[in-house]
């Protein structure tokens, strides 16, 4: 087998060096149906010659829609990328609109779909596009399915021109266009090659900890990111059997039933996960009771490679035993290792599930990026709680004046596609600007700061722009400041600061007493539920994920003389943040 340099040179090294008879799994009809690695190359070629018989020239684009990771996408990926065409995964979720002009602006001639709903958005806009076709992977009516490319592919007679056309392929060629979630405006069409991508995979192989051949990984973080997909392909590196979770909602179940050892995550399921095991821990009693908070406690003074010394590693051990088997067993009871991206993880999550036998393994990463820039691993001492491990190889990571972490290597994007402006704005040189700040500690672990500008995603990897939040709100008279709140955080909140004098009159209006003090009118039931309100109509112009679901009035001014704000009349974010400390523990930690 000749050097990987490109992405479908992966199953055909699994092929090579370690056939899985359990390649690829999805779970159809109430069972788990196995897809060999020689069954999956199979596919993989009969789609290729089928795609050529439909006409698909070298650099034509071909969209992928699934609601949940399956076979399918993994054989459709190959079958593409192998004859030159590029795959332009679509975010399932979006709305009919920006399925258009993601088809649109990418040019995507045909269009591969995993279900009856995402179909229905797509034939929404599909005479407003240039489609030729739809497919389906499930069996819908009055659409064509997949397998019809299978059956057309059976012919092998232009196998040889798939060959020929695998052989023309360039590790510098564009492989994949990857639309980012458009949170200023029109996605980005982030363009990546497929040596972007390929060695990325490589120089993160070492970090990921598999038994080559052995492990078995779950699967449910959305392929269409570069995260999960990324992963994939060092799973298949590796020989690792792929489960594909049914659904988010089914992750318990379907761990229960495959026993992974190991999955990637994002911050916000691990809080849902912790939430959850914490709401079943209040329905206990006496001695059982005491115990699970004993265990939790113990957990979140945890410190890898046995720094709490040999009495606390005994204390574990016994936690171990009586409650955390319990975590284990609902997560199938064999994993050991979690992958976590997408957003900033709270340290303590990290401590306890890494004390309940489940270590997490945190990165960092952009699309830009192809994704991966840094992530820990337990071997080897490069983890460290709160940083998010070690720049991987062939990466190079520098911090500029500013604190803006800048990254140059192999795996920094071919651009913004159709927009050189764009892509010109976040290059200096080889280096690309993340617009996150942070820092490298003394032994090489880099660690985020913070974001350079004003937008944050929450736990759950969702962009969030405080200032559209922020400047509808304060076109409410009740409002006079709000910060938005929530970066690493399971959702939005905010702080607000009434406007004091409006909301005197307009007590005083409904003749009501309420006190005159600041502190009064913050504590006031009334102002709350009518601020309540403020938030609620303002809530329903942004998506679920953007809308404040909790806020803390402040009971003082904020002013240039106290600090708050810059002489222009700007919020100094972070000083408000640091002196509100106490509301925003309130808000998330109650």
């Amino acid at each position: 087998m000749k050097e990987i340099t490109r992405l479908f040179d992966f199953p055909y090294y699994q092929l090579e060096n370690k056939p899985n008879d359990a390649a690829l799994v999805t779970k159809y009809n109430g069972e788990w149906v196995k897809t060999s690695t020689q069954e999956y190359i199979d596919k993989a070629n009969a789609i290729s010659r089928a795609l050529l018989k439909l006409g698909v020239k070298k650099g034509d684009r071909i969209a992928l829609i699934s609601t949940t990771n399956r076979t399918e996408w993994n054989i459709m990926d190959i079958g593409i990328l192998q004859i030159g065409a590029q795959n332009i995964p679509i975010y399932p979720t979006i709305c009919a609109e920006d399925y258009e002009y993601v088809l649109n602006h990418s040019e995507s001639t045909y269009c591969f779909v995993s279900d009856e709903e995402v179909l229905g958005k797509v034939n929404k806009v599909i005479k407003n596009t240039g489609l030729k076709e739809v497919y389906s992977f499930d069996h819908i009516k009055g659409c064509k399915h997949y397998s019809e490319l299978l059956e057309l592919g059976k012919d092998t007679s232009n196998q040889e021109e798939v060959e020929i056309r695998k052989n023309e392929v360039k590790p510098s060629d564009l492989a994949t266009i990857i639309y980012t979630s458009g949170t200023t405006g029109t996605p980005k069409g982030v363009m990546l090659s497929h040596w972007n991508i390929t060695s990325n995979v490589i120089d993160s192989i070492p970090r990921v900890p598999l038994d080559e051949g052995e492990t078995r990984v779950l699967s449910f973080l959305p392929i269409c990111h570069i995260f999960e997909r990324v992963l994939i392909y060092v799973y298949q590196h590796s020989g690792t059997s792929i489960y594909f979770a049914e659904a988010l909602d089914k992750i318990g179940e379907n761990a229960k039933e495959i026993k992974p050892n190991m999955m990637s995550v994002v911050p916000r399921l691990l809080e849902k996960v912790y939430d959850k095991i914490m709401a079943k821990a209040e329905e206990l009693t006496g001695i059982k009771k005491a115990l699970f908070y004993w265990a939790v406690s113990l957990g979140e003074k945890w410190e890898p490679y046995g720094q709490n010394g040999a009495w606390y590693e005994f204390k574990l051990s016994i936690a171990s035993k009586l409650i955390f088997s319990k975590w284990r067993a609902a997560l199938g009871g064999e994993l050991h290792t979690m992958v976590s991206g997408s957003a900033a993880l709270q340290p303590r999550l990290s401590r306890i599930f890494s004390a309940a036998g489940m270590r997490i393994m945190e990165g960092y990463g952009l699309t830009e990026t192809s994704p991966v820039v840094s992530v820990g691993r337990y071997a080897d001492k490069m983890f460290k709680i709160g940083t998010v491990g070690i720049p991987i190889d062939s990466v190079e990571v520098k911090i500029a004046e500013d604190g803006e972490i800048l990254i140059k290597g192999p795996n920094v994007m071919m651009g913004y596609y159709k927009d050189p402006e764009k892509t010109a704005s976040v290059m200096t040189g080889d280096y690309f600007h993340t617009g996150d700040k942070g820092e490298i500690d003394p032994d090489g672990f880099l660690k985020i700061t913070g974001r350079k500008k004003e937008m944050f995603k929450t736990s759950g990897g969702k962009y969030i722009i405080p200032t559209l939040l922020e400047n509808d709100l304060k076109q409410s008279r009740f409002i006079e400041q709000i910060m938005v709140i929530g970066e690493g955080e399971k959702m939005p909140a905010a702080l607000i600061q009434p406007n004091f004098d409006f909301v005197k009159e307009w007590i005083e209006h409904k003749h009501q007493s309420i006190g005159n003090s600041f502190q009064d009118i913050a504590n006031s039931e009334i102002i709350q539920k009518r601020i309540q309100k403020e938030v609620d109509k303002c809530n329903q112009k942004f998506g679920k994920w953007e809308q404040i679901k909790k806020f803390e009035i402040t009971p003082e001014v904020w002013s240039i003389d106290s600090g708050h704000l810059t002489p222009t009349m700007k919020m100094k974010r972070a000083v408000i943040k640091n002196r509100y400390l106490d509301l925003i523990e309130k808000i998330y930690r109650p």
